[in-house]
């Protein structure tokens, strides 16, 4: 791709103008904003019961909790990054931001998307241990191991992103940069840009591989483990409670990777470029409104806990 000139700088004086989705009729702004933000207060509620129903509730203290919570604690920063700014978006056509706000923007989002693959990856390690080494289980699983699993996740999540930040950073952009999108996207902060956009594309399309292939693939062998070792239990009855342990943690990473498969199908098809910002959105809120849902129906025993802690305040 050629280098378009332009009357830019890289001096961070930049100021990026959100387009939000371009065919979107005006009339139509509210009704999507009372949409997300019914998509947000959900995200909000459903994680936030989650986290208070397995800290308060000591039968929950155990690892597979320890790591869901992670999971719900990072669902609420993933979409606290990015939701707000939409309904700022859509309720008062809130459309700048400036240069250092789009890259954290843009930071923070990356950063989450990669916490979560890897955090799915830990849970589904944690199912491997407990189903296929279960006497091992209580010496590899520890409090220290488990802090230091998520830890890992988290910490790994934080710098992965930080080439492509600084990278993108570098680049040159008008005074006023047109995003064609929510959000500070990468790929379309980077389009915004009047620079060699193949680079850093090449870069994204990399750490896309890294947090999306990698972890699937870890997950997956994790899981034909499981199902050799489930398979040669010899009662349907312990089949069928070894399956169960595992079936939260698989809706869930069914639907992570199906958004991821939205977001990227939208991408790369040839469709109009509502639908390649509509995958990209869809992507940013499906697992988190999801994710809840499917722990507190799939889930008995957090399904009680969030129970006993409504109807203890129902009593209140």
């Amino acid at each position: 791709m050629e280098t378009t000139t332009c009357n830019g700088s890289v001096d961070g004086s930049t100021v990026f103008y959100l387009v939000g989705i371009p065919s979107l009729p005006e009339p139509f702004y509210l009704p999507v904003f009372f949409l997300f933000l019914l998509f947000y207060l959900l995200i909000l509620m459903g994680n936030t019961l989650i986290l208070v129903a397995v800290v308060a509730e000591p039968s929950l203290h155990k690892p597979m909790y320890f790591f869901l919570i992670n999971l719900s604690a990072l669902d609420i920063l993933f979409t606290t990054t990015t939701v707000p700014k939409m309904l700022s978006l859509f309720l008062l056509g809130d459309r700048f931001l400036s240069f250092p706000a789009c890259l954290l923007q843009m930071y923070l989002f990356q950063s989450f998307t990669c916490s979560e693959a890897f955090i799915l990856v830990v849970m589904a390690y944690d199912r491997y241990v407990a189903i296929c080494r279960p006497l091992h289980y209580p010496v590899h699983m520890t409090p220290q191991t488990n802090t230091a699993l998520a830890a890992s996740a988290w910490i790994t999540a934080l710098l992965l992103p930080v080439p492509a930040v600084v990278k993108t950073s570098q680049m040159v952009y008008n005074d006023i940069a047109y995003i064609y999108h929510c959000f500070c996207d990468h790929l379309a902060l980077v389009q915004s840009s009047c620079s060699d956009t193949t680079p850093q594309t090449l870069m994204g399309f990399c750490i896309a591989m890294v947090v999306s292939f990698l972890p699937l693939l870890l997950v997956l062998l994790s899981y034909v483990r499981i199902l050799m070792s489930v398979l040669r239990i010899n009662s349907k009855e312990g089949r069928s409670k070894a399956f169960s342990t595992c079936s939260s943690h698989l809706l869930v990473v069914g639907t992570y990777y199906s958004s991821i498969a939205v977001a990227y199908v939208a991408y790369r098809a040839d469709l109009p470029l509502d639908f390649h910002i509509m995958g990209n959105v869809v992507y940013s809120i499906l697992t988190p409104i999801l994710n809840p849902l499917i722990y507190t129906l799939r889930n008995k025993d957090v399904k009680a806990a969030i129970t006993k802690i409504v109807y203890l305040k129902g009593m209140m």
